[in-house]
């Protein structure tokens, strides 16, 4: 099945006392390249996620964004530190000796004040699970995503395709044509040139020539990769490699095309497979 690189999820969930969101960005790149930034409460789980994303994944650069907020605490779980309490009470204290504008700070400013309420850890522990389980369906969601796309893409690739068989059946329908216009062309030069043309001479002319301009191969072989390609888009796997270097060689053919091309129309099918190859191209670096 074909999928595309680009894609983003994001998955959100409550539990174990903690508020977990992860969203996960992936864009082109030739390789599996992942970047993971997660609290650091929870920064233990950096190679679980590595080892999760790896077994979906076969390329794209992945950012793994974890955001955790942990769930405050009860009034009635309230820890005071007495002793950082009676030092701030003193020191409120020795300043409103000092000055008669002082005020005493209320209950709530006291209970604000740092280090007077004890900040328990939180529970990272009972948080990891929840987070792997929330990045598996964030995962789900991503490889959905980057499935629809990558339909998307296979369809636009097999019109192409179907686009570039129609101009190799295009090439091949004008050989005969432009052969017989070849020779024509090279008895009435040589008629030109010799009161009496040597047929043996000019037979082994043409012969070469043919052999210089013939496209019968650059054909054969484009139709072949064609077949190719198609099968590639059925396999399920990531094929964007193998998709790589099968634009590579459709782009050799249809430069040899050209090169050889012995009339204008056989130069405008050439243009029209460059066409049709580069928007493949295109296509083709978004797939996995």
């Amino acid at each position: 099945m074909i999928r595309s690189m680009t894609a983003f999820s994001r998955s959100q969930d409550e539990s174990a006392g903690a508020d977990l969101t992860w969203e996960l960005r992936s864009v082109n790149h030739r390789y599996l390249e992942v970047f993971v930034r997660l609290p650091d409460e929870l920064r233990g789980l950096e190679p679980l996620v590595r080892e999760r994303v790896s077994a979906r994944l076969g390329r794209g650069k992945l950012e793994c964004v974890l955001r955790c907020r942990w769930a405050p605490r009860q009034a009635a779980d309230l820890e005071l530190d007495h002793e950082r309490l009676k030092g701030v009470l003193e020191a409120c204290r020795e300043i409103e000796t000092r000055s008669a504008e002082a005020t005493s700070p209320g209950v709530m400013e006291l209970l604000r004040w740092p280090g007077v309420v004890c900040e328990p850890e939180p529970d990272t522990g009972a948080a990891q699970q929840p987070a792997l389980l929330l990045l598996d369906r964030a995962l789900d969601e991503l490889v959905a995503t980057r499935e629809r796309e990558g339909a998307q893409i296979k369809s636009l690739l097999t019109a192409r395709l179907d686009g570039i068989e129609a101009q190799a059946a295009r090439a091949r329908e004008r050989l005969p044509e432009v052969k017989r216009k070849m020779r024509e062309k090279l008895e009435a030069r040589l008629a030109e040139l010799l009161e009496k043309v040597d047929r043996d001479r000019l037979e082994q002319e043409l012969v070469l020539l043919a052999q210089k301009m013939d496209i019968d191969e650059e054909l054969d072989r484009l139709e072949g990769h064609v077949a190719e390609a198609r099968r590639v888009l059925e396999r399920d796997e990531p094929v964007g490699r193998r998709l790589d270097f099968l634009m590579q060689e459709f782009n050799r053919e249809a430069n040899t095309l050209g090169s050889k091309s012995a009339d204008s129309e056989t130069t405008a099918v050439a243009v029209e497979l460059k066409v049709l190859i580069e928007q493949m191209r295109e296509q083709v670096q978004n797939v996995e």
